[in-house]
């Protein structure tokens, strides 16, 4: 048997472009390898910090996204993802520049969950920052802009945690706003059939979310997750 070489690094076909951050990052999170059941590449964005990429629109950190997966192209990842559903405004940039599949935000599963809800029901998302989410980075990923928003913003602990960058999170706090936001989200929409997570770093909270509001729920987790799928099928055979 001939196998071809070509790469510096096999087996992980998904490589994640990582926010520059110290905050913890739970089982469920994507920056936690333990998430995972298949390998990943990690490359770190030096300088995108959760505030710069969140807070202040990423300005001026497109090259820095767009060199990181060029790295990651050449260590042999397949497909390029971030951690951060505010980088679908790079979505368009980073595709062109690399020759692998790229799927920078959660967002991007808005469309397709709102294909498979009966015509009377649609996608909500919860958001980490309802007051930075732009009509751009929605329009970037396909979301109808008149999709129910909800946000953990005003809450006591994740979304500051998280966006301030702290060194320690209090996650029965942080799982509390999420739950609060997702009932929010359904009492002020109860057309709401199914919830799709923008921030990655929500993912630990998915089940929790979905059994305080018994709707389906989408997170950066199983978006990557049926990415994986695509690049590397499971053989039978």
């Amino acid at each position: 048997m001939k196998v071809k070489g070509g790469k510096s690094i096999y087996g992980a076909s998904v490589g994640i472009l990582m926010l520059s951050a110290r905050f913890p990052r739970i089982p469920g999170d994507m920056g936690n390898a333990l998430s995972w059941d298949f390998p990943v590449h990690y490359k770190v964005v030096r300088g995108a910090t959760p505030d710069r990429v969140v807070r202040q629109n990423a300005q001026g950190l497109l090259p820095d996204f767009i060199d990181a997966a060029r790295e990651l192209v050449q260590d042999g990842v397949d497909g390029i993802s971030t951690n951060c559903g505010f980088l679908s405004v790079f979505q368009d940039e980073i595709a062109d520049a690399v020759n692998v599949p790229v799927a920078t935000s959660s967002l991007m599963q808005v469309a397709m969950v709102n294909q498979i809800l009966p015509s009377n029901q649609r996608c909500g998302v919860m958001t980490i920052s309802a007051s930075t989410l732009t009509p751009a980075h929605l329009t970037a990923a396909n979301v109808p802009l008149d999709t129910p928003i909800s946000t953990t913003e005003g809450g006591t602990e994740f979304t500051r945690a998280i966006l301030d960058d702290e060194a320690e999170l209090d996650v029965e706090a942080a799982r509390a706003d999420n739950i609060q936001s997702a009932r929010q989200l359904i009492q002020d929409h109860p057309d709401v059939g199914a919830i799709v997570l923008e921030c990655t770093n929500m993912t630990p909270y998915a089940a929790d979310i979905q059994k305080a509001t018994n709707r389906p729920v989408f997170s950066m987790g199983s978006f990557i997750s049926w990415f994986q799928s695509g690049l590397m099928p499971t053989k039978y055979r």
